[in-house]
């Protein structure tokens, strides 16, 4: 037995929401998307399921929940919708730094301190090997952003190359941490348990594939 064990961390975006912007939950679409992302999971054995704050991904947590039996849905502000980092022009490649620094124009002093420090906890809660001799398995329902920045983490990316790492509605990625091994990521952006018609929500008409 060794004194640390492998995580696997399942993260998933809410399902579908008539708007992003106004704390609104889940349409028709979403919540059918919630439930089958929870089918999809059945059989795991989870030992937390934590979420964000907003309603959008605590009703996707509650749905998932129903379907997995013997996990509760726990909100966790490491869980929520924010931005991550904002990175300076010269940390940017020369030809592409205009759309992201636009992008992230609007945020103020106070989301990007705020963001950074939930960032660096979800890094820390969220990551890396476990404790004891025993694999976990945690299912995180969170946010677009949120996923990339995870999914930067464990390639070992710059810091801005979150921006760029997308996520569907209900799309499940799947990262691995353990001991002795690089971070792995096993699933990135997988829809296959939905069907062709609630696939790319989420994403402007024009980059659904």
């Amino acid at each position: 037995m060794t004194d640390r064990a492998t995580r696997y961390l399942y993260l998933a975006r809410h399902g579908e929401t008539a708007s992003e912007g106004d704390g609104s939950g889940l349409t028709a679409a979403g919540r059918r998307q919630a439930s089958l992302l929870g089918r999809r999971l059945a059989g795991r054995p989870f030992s937390a399921l934590h979420h964000g704050p907003l309603p959008r991904a605590a009703e996707t947590a509650r749905l998932v929940a129903e379907q997995l039996g013997g996990v509760r849905p726990e909100p966790c502000e490491e869980a929520g919708d924010f931005v991550p980092y904002v990175p300076a022009r010269d940390e940017l490649p020369d030809d592409s730094a205009e759309f992201p620094l636009t992008y992230l124009a609007g945020t103020t002093a106070q989301e990007r301190a705020s963001g950074a420090a939930l960032a660096r906890r979800a890094v820390e809660r969220f990551t890396g090997p476990v404790p004891g001799g025993e694999e976990r398995h945690e299912l995180v329902v969170t946010h677009a952003f949120l996923v990339g920045w995870l999914v930067r983490h464990a390639l070992d990316a710059p810091a801005w190359r979150w921006l760029g790492v997308n996520a569907a509605n209900a799309a499940l990625t799947v990262l691995r941490y353990t001991p002795g091994r690089p971070p792995a990521v096993l699933l990135l952006n997988d829809q296959g348990h939905l069907p062709e018609e609630l696939h790319w929500t989420g994403y402007p008409p024009r980059f659904r594939f």
